[in-house]
């Protein structure tokens, strides 16, 4: 039977009155430097329940996630408030009818809301406009700075509180969200403590998954080993984003596992396999993928591809350190990947020259990788001022920031055969000259290769939060049923 030497950690409220500290000191900060008064409300509301379309079947709930940094409530219907003259934090709970005791459980009083979530005072939701008019220390109508802005990965609006008596407060909503996401990019000790527990149950479970890989499974059986150990040891009900648990040809498809391709092939003897996957807890999360052959053992072909991806996720992290600029270490990995794919005579000719016509990009289409915490991706990727690259490849980087200490970022860099993208080069006046029509055609169903870290950017240089088997050797040996990590001997 399997086990684990982990377990789930307590979660210390504490994170989160650090982090609505930490937005009221930027917030005042801000306002003072506008000459603007201290006072107002900064006021958020939590994520409802969701039924499954127009039936009564509710999905399992998850907080929304500016919500869940600044309270860590875990209940829905909730709202919360942050008094900026006084520093009072202020949660609404919605007032739960008697039969709800039938069905849910016991009604919690709100006593029990203030001990748990460590803030000033807790009301009832049909309260709030009395509550906040009363609390307000200024003159005129109450200010509250509502949460409205573009994410840019999702290219979706944070949408302001909505509740009954709106009307009735003055309303700003331009000040508060790119203060508070720029609040979430850099971690607190206490967050990176979690973010390092996702971490740790996810590469034991990649572990795990690698052990218990067969030819003739099914992609969704090593999904449901991974769901299984992070659930069984970790606690972790939730996952970051849905499993990638592609094979063979479908390594290729960059966001493999939805609906409409569903973790459902067949693994064959001389497939790659390509599982990215982590595991949730307490809100915060991890992003993990490891690239393997099913059989355990390496050809030469895959370790050609491996290595070159392994190559330059390494070099990547070598040289993370702060002020080291996103956009720098891109161009880093593509051009490692493309020298080692030139020594493998898959592509030839000058790889500068490959880089001015953004060869990398047939083979590297995504970001190197993004920030990670109460999402997959973080939010404060796009500062106010900061453009998009436009080049292939570069345009699809969810930052082009530099480094700074407490920034947590996945470092991903992969190689893959996709047709939609190698056929069109192969004929370009462009760039047909780089290939090596002979030998890439050896590699037309063979996937692609990904391997992301999880790296947290020190004062020095970074950290590698991620702790699965990456060499070669490595990886044949654990699936070979070696214990991880590996014992040394001489």
């Amino acid at each position: 039977m399997a086990s684990s030497s982990l377990s789930p950690p307590g979660v210390p409220m504490e994170l989160h009155v650090t982090n609505r500290e930490k937005l009221l000191s930027c917030l005042r900060h801000d306002l003072s430097h506008s000459s603007r008064p201290l006072h107002g409300f900064v006021f958020l509301q939590g994520g409802d329940e969701q039924t499954r379309h127009d039936t009564d079947h509710i999905e399992l709930f998850r907080q929304e996630s500016f919500f869940a940094y600044l309270f860590g409530v875990r209940e829905p219907g909730f709202y919360g408030a942050i008094d900026i003259a006084t520093g009072n934090s202020i949660l609404f709970a919605p007032r739960l009818p008697s039969d709800y005791a039938v069905w849910m459980g016991e009604i919690k009083p709100l006593s029990h809301f203030k001990e748990r979530y460590m803030v000033s005072m807790v009301y009832y939701t049909d309260e709030i406009t009395g509550v906040l008019h009363d609390q307000f220390q200024g003159s005129g109508k109450p200010l509250l700075f509502l949460l409205h802005g573009l994410n840019t990965d999702s290219n979706n609006y944070a949408k302001p509180a909505e509740f009954e008596g709106v009307d009735k407060f003055e309303k700003d909503l331009k000040t508060l969200h790119p203060i508070l996401t720029e609040c979430r990019v850099l971690k607190s000790d206490k967050e990176l403590a979690l973010i390092q527990f996702a971490n740790d149950i996810s590469s034991e479970a990649h572990v795990e998954v690698m052990r218990k890989t067969r030819v003739g499974m099914k992609e969704y059986q090593l999904e449901s080993v991974f769901l299984h150990h992070t659930y069984m040891y970790g606690g972790c009900r939730h996952c970051s984003y849905t499993c990638i648990c592609a094979t063979g040809e479908n390594s290729s498809v960059l966001h493999y596992g939805h609906a409409a391709a569903p973790n459902d092939r067949a693994l064959e003897d001389g497939d790659m396999a390509l599982l990215d996957m982590g595991a949730e807890y307490h809100f915060y999360g991890s992003d993990i993928t490891c690239s393997f052959p099913v059989n355990g053992k390496f050809t030469s072909d895959q370790s050609l591809i491996y290595n070159a991806v392994l190559d330059a996720h390494d070099a990547v992290i070598s040289t993370m350190k702060p002020g080291v600029n996103w956009v720098d270490m891109h161009l880093l990995a593509e051009k490692i990947i493309l020298e080692s794919l030139k020594k493998g005579c898959i592509i030839v000719g000058n790889v500068d020259d490959m880089m001015a016509e953004r060869l990398g990009a047939v083979f590297m289409p995504h970001g190197l990788g993004h920030f990670l915490g109460i999402d997959t991706h973080d939010p404060g990727g796009y500062l106010k001022g900061l453009e998009r690259r436009k080049e292939p490849g570069l345009r699809s980087l969810r930052t082009v920031r530099e480094l700074q200490e407490g920034m947590v970022i996945t470092v991903e860099p992969g190689c893959y055969f996709i047709d939609a993208l190698l056929l069109p080069a192969m004929e370009s006046s462009n760039t047909s000259r780089f290939f090596n029509q002979e030998v890439i055609g050896r590699f037309k169903c063979f996937g692609g290769v990904r391997i992301e870290s999880d790296v947290h950017v020190t004062a020095s240089g970074c950290k590698n939060m991620t702790k699965c088997p990456r060499k070669i050797w490595e990886i044949e040996a654990v699936m070979a049923g070696e214990p991880w990590p590996l014992v040394k001997t001489l």
